[in-house]
């Protein structure tokens, strides 16, 4: 393996850390920096919505800059960040860190598929990708446990000072080991992008993705305070508690990718979003029960993310038909949808939270993906009348004089 796909590894695994760790630290920074519940949550909010707004816009303007200065200067700003939200005076400042590093990650993962397709041969391509991914995957394994333990023994900035040394060390095996020649095609313009957002069919596919993968985060936001307020879990055995869902989210994207080459993105989709509506609704009764609470999480940790293979392959498909010439733009939209959902949905478990209480997040989370479940079934019945109307006009051609 290519020791620059190693550095681009370990810089996906750094931002996967920084995107995540901060749901186990919610509790903890709402106490020091003396905010509401709510407001902690609107961390995950405002960086999901950077990444969002990030990926498609500065991908755009960067598109002339070289690829290794770029990943270079994508790098330096998360470790700035980051070591902004370190020593963050205040909730405003932590509010700014956050929202750069979000920016970074949009684009870092942008163009971070170039860079790993260009290190290795063609034939190799989609494992190189592959792999680099892999950094989100160990990051919810071992880098957000990791980073909720030193929160809740050391303190919450600590958190940010260990993410900020992997930026380090990620900018570092970038600059000595990435090649400056990585040759790259200039990316989709802002008006490219939105000629994809135009088709309606991929707008639909974008809608599951936000509602689905948001729907799980108005409670998944707020999993630490349940875990402490409701399950009587100490503070120290929530980092434990994020291992096991990490752990069983690892499992459950493999077992989501498989079940959508088996059975196809649509019905493998449906059975995956209502599993994860039902644990939701279960865990509106486990809450309180700390045994059956962590089997709950394990639960949830298998369905929260399986969901993801699926969608990207489905959105690809929809792209094929309707926006071949851009099917790069739109399954990197469905990327931007991914983190328009989890803004969503931490903002709409702070209100939630605000106004009724904790324990209303998970059943609320469960009726959203259920709108899911029903946007699914939509876009197979389309998938079925497009079937049907292709074929009556193949028969007609092949029986015309």
């Amino acid at each position: 393996m290519p020791i620059a796909l190693l550095a681009l590894t370990l810089s996906a695994f750094a931002i996967g850390t920084t995107e995540f760790v901060i749901v186990g630290l919610i509790p903890t920074i709402a106490a020091d920096l003396q905010v509401s519940l709510p407001s902690a949550g609107l961390l995950v909010s405002l960086y999901a919505l950077g990444v969002a707004v990030g990926a498609p816009v500065l991908t755009a303007l960067t598109g002339r800059v070289p690829r290794k200065a770029l990943l270079l200067g994508l790098m330096a700003l998360f470790t700035l960040g980051n070591l902004v939200a370190w020593q963050a005076p205040g909730y405003g400042t932590l509010v700014l860190a956050r929202v750069l590093t979000g920016l970074a990650h949009g684009v870092f993962f942008s163009i971070g598929s170039i860079i790993a397709t260009s290190v290795v041969p063609k034939e190799k391509a989609a494992s190189a990708i592959a792999i680099m991914f892999t950094g989100l995957t160990v990051a919810l394994v071992t880098g957000v446990p990791l980073g909720t333990f030193i929160g809740q023994h050391f303190g919450w900035r600590e958190t940010f000072l260990a993410v900020s040394a992997l930026g380090v060390l990620a900018f570092v095996g970038s600059l000595l080991f990435v090649p400056r020649d990585v040759h790259h095609s200039a990316p989709a313009t802002l008006r490219q992008q939105l000629a994809v957002l135009g088709q309606p069919r991929l707008l639909l596919v974008y809608a599951m993705t936000a509602v689905g993968y948001g729907g799980s985060f108005v409670a998944f936001t707020f999993l630490a305070p349940i875990l402490q307020q409701v399950s009587g879990y100490s503070a120290n055995a929530v980092s434990a508690v994020m291992l096991v869902y990490g752990v069983s989210v690892a499992v459950g994207n493999l077992w989501g990718g498989r079940l959508a080459d088996r059975r196809g993105p649509v019905a493998a989709l449906v059975l995956i979003f209502g599993l994860l509506a039902l644990v939701l609704l279960v865990l509106q009764f486990t809450a309180s029960h700390p045994v059956a609470v962590l089997l709950t999480v394990l639960a949830w940790g298998a369905v929260a993310f399986g969901n993801v293979p699926g969608l990207q392959v489905y959105v690809v498909q929809q792209a094929q038909r309707c926006a071949p010439q851009a099917v790069d733009v739109a399954s990197g939209l469905n990327i931007a949808a991914f983190n328009l959902g989890i803004a969503g949905g931490a903002w709409l478990g702070g209100h939630i939270v605000a106004g009724w209480g904790l324990m209303h997040t998970p059943w609320i989370g469960a009726a959203v993906v259920l709108g899911a479940v029903g946007l699914t079934l939509w876009s197979g019945r389309l998938d079925r009348q497009a079937g049907r109307l292709a074929a009556s006009a193949q028969a007609a051609v092949r029986t015309a004089p």
